[in-house]
């Protein structure tokens, strides 16, 4: 039998995707959690053969847990709506097992699963694309800092302070930065930095 816990932090989703998965004859749903906090619990306290995760969801990412269990002897998959560069590349990296698209047919999560179980991973044609097509991050180093500062808070003049510039510079840094991602604002920046996965 293939235990499983899943994480989802849309309650609708994460009952049929439970309810679903428990009538396959080789499956159960052990746990189901709507936060990825949650999920680490359950992974803990059931010690699932897999784990399906949705990516953004409170407390902690899908993503986030991922890296975490890298070392346990449960596989993860992830079923997400973004078939975004950024977040491929780290799933990879912390070697989950499958990354698939809500979108998907429902028997083709129970079918990848099972081939996940025999040792395989299965990634979204989708995915590959992308992953194949990925832009180069055009900040330069210093530009780099500016927008990590920026997307821990920091105003301008707290950034002129810990760089030791002036705030007539960082001005000049957010503006560059706000050209070549082309966006119109700093939020805008921070979240089109953080979907090209270029935040290290």
């Amino acid at each position: 039998m293939i235990r499983i816990v899943i994480a989802e932090d849309q309650r609708l989703l994460l009952g049929a995707l439970g309810s679903l998965l428990d009538l396959e004859d080789d499956m159960e749903v052990v746990g189901m959690a709507k936060d990825g906090e949650e999920a680490l619990k359950l992974i803990n306290q059931y010690k699932p053969d897999i784990c399906i995760m949705d990516i953004e969801m409170p407390v902690k990412s899908g993503l986030d847990v991922a890296e975490e269990i890298k070392d346990y002897d449960c596989k993860v998959i992830i079923l997400t709506t973004f078939a975004r560069a950024g977040y491929f590349e780290r799933a990879r990296d912390a070697n989950v097992s499958g990354y698939l698209l809500k979108d998907s047919p429902s028997e083709e999560l129970a079918n990848s699963i099972r081939v996940i179980m025999d040792g395989r991973k299965i990634y979204a044609p989708e995915l590959i694309d992308i992953a194949y097509n990925k832009e180069d991050n055009p900040l330069s180093e210093r530009e780099e800092q500016v927008i990590k500062l920026i997307a821990e808070g920091k105003n301008t003049k707290e950034i002129a302070n810990q760089l030791y510039l002036t705030t007539g510079t960082v001005r000049n840094y957010v503006s560059v930065i706000l050209d070549k991602l082309d966006v119109s604002n700093r939020i805008e920046a921070i979240s089109r930095f953080r979907e090209k996965g270029w935040f290290k």
